[in-house]
């Protein structure tokens, strides 16, 4: 009796949402954990959701400024808070997404799919919101030729939630029983 082999083409689109989502969640875990929210991290400049220090002459090092001294250059605190709320809470909300994927198509549950694109969506409105707000805030001390792998990391994703976002849209779960019921058909 001959073992059936599994078709890996109605599988493809499927596995490729799940490396993605994987790959966006590692880029999010590089910037934000690894390299602790730094955008651009220079001898004389390190600029990042949680590091503001500029190079000082007089002690020939960098110092690292904190809320009064931020808040006197223009930098608000609830404009920075909401700035890491929103890049904090991508990670988080893509942190949901690789499971309901899974329980999407084990099930061929188009609401738990549907549930799985709307985490991507609100990681991607977070993630820019909070990015965009950010830079705004930092635009006169950090150019763009200043950014560092960080930044770099944390456009990749972005452009990488977007893309997911409509890859699940075009490609939902097949209901099993229309699947089954298609393949046990003659014609």
């Amino acid at each position: 009796m001959a073992i059936p082999r599994p078709h890996w083409g109605n599988h493809l689109p499927f596995l490729s949402i799940l490396i993605l989502t994987v790959v966006v969640l590692s880029l999010l875990f590089y910037t934000l954990l690894w390299k602790a929210g730094n955008l651009t991290d220079l001898p004389t400049l390190r600029v990042g959701f949680y590091n503001f220090c500029l190079w000082n002459e007089d002690t020939g090092s960098l110092r690292c400024l904190q809320f009064p001294e931020l808040e006197a250059l223009g930098m608000p605190r609830v404009g920075l808070a909401l700035a890491r709320l929103g890049v904090y809470g991508a990670l988080v909300f893509t942190l949901f997404v690789p499971l309901t994927l899974l329980l999407a198509w084990c099930n061929g549950d188009e609401g738990e799919w549907r549930l799985a694109a709307g985490f991507l969506a609100v990681a991607s409105v977070l993630l820019a919101s909070g990015l965009g707000l950010f830079l705004s805030y930092v635009w006169k001390w950090v150019r763009l030729a200043l950014l560092g792998p960080g930044f770099l990391a944390l456009g990749s994703a972005q452009a990488l939630l977007i893309l997911l976002l409509m890859a699940t849209a075009a490609f939902p779960p097949r209901d099993k029983t229309r699947a089954s019921l298609r393949a046990a058909s003659p014609v």
